[in-house]
């Protein structure tokens, strides 16, 4: 059975692979601006690109993001809280296969561990991805969940994937023959 992990499409890219911020800088720098623009929204998010990550030794900025679940679960959860978001957000639906070539890690993000935005990331939040024991997780964690509802009350924007476990991944993704999904769509 194929397994997935999931990236949102950029709304535009260099070429056909999903890089690293700091290797985006290099290459394009006012698309660079444009994707570290969303970690300038708070005095201490900004601290996020310069965040160490245990075991890969490299920063925030120097891997590429990655969901372990369907996007739709997140969907599906914001819609039945009334929420208002965007319909038809897109996302890569990429085989797990196609990080074979990089050194990759999962992050917990546990919400006991979790330190702020400036705050360092826990060395036990770190583990490293084994390709072959890798499954996609079939429901969003209860941390998510009670995040979701505590900001609505707040009427607060907030992140969408909160306190859910990540992929880091140390360097390029291809994404040229991958399915794209819109995160509305039901799970097939």
């Amino acid at each position: 059975m194929q397994r997935y992990l999931y990236h949102m499409v950029p709304r535009e890219m260099v070429g056909q692979e999903l890089m690293p911020l700091h290797q985006l800088r290099e290459i394009s720098p006012h698309l660079y601006e444009r994707y570290t623009k969303k970690y300038s929204d708070h005095p201490e998010r900004m601290k996020l690109l310069t965040r160490k990550i245990p075991h890969l030794n490299c920063l925030w900025n120097d891997v590429v993001h990655f969901l372990p679940i369907h996007p739709f679960h997140i969907y599906s959860l914001l819609t039945k809280l009334e929420i208002d978001i965007k319909e038809n957000l897109t996302f890569y639906r990429i085989p797990i296969q196609k990080l074979a070539p990089n050194q990759n890690v999962i992050y917990l993000y546990s919400k006991d561990n979790y330190q702020g935005p400036a705050g360092e990331i826990a060395a036990e939040d770190i583990k490293i991805l084994m390709m072959d024991e890798y499954k996609e997780l079939t429901q969003l964690p209860t941390a998510t969940i009670d995040y979701f509802i505590t900001e609505k009350e707040k009427g607060k924007n907030f992140g969408l994937f909160a306190y859910i476990p990540h992929i880091l991944s140390l360097g390029k993704v291809r994404v040229d023959d991958v399915e794209i999904i819109t995160w509305n769509q039901m799970i097939n």
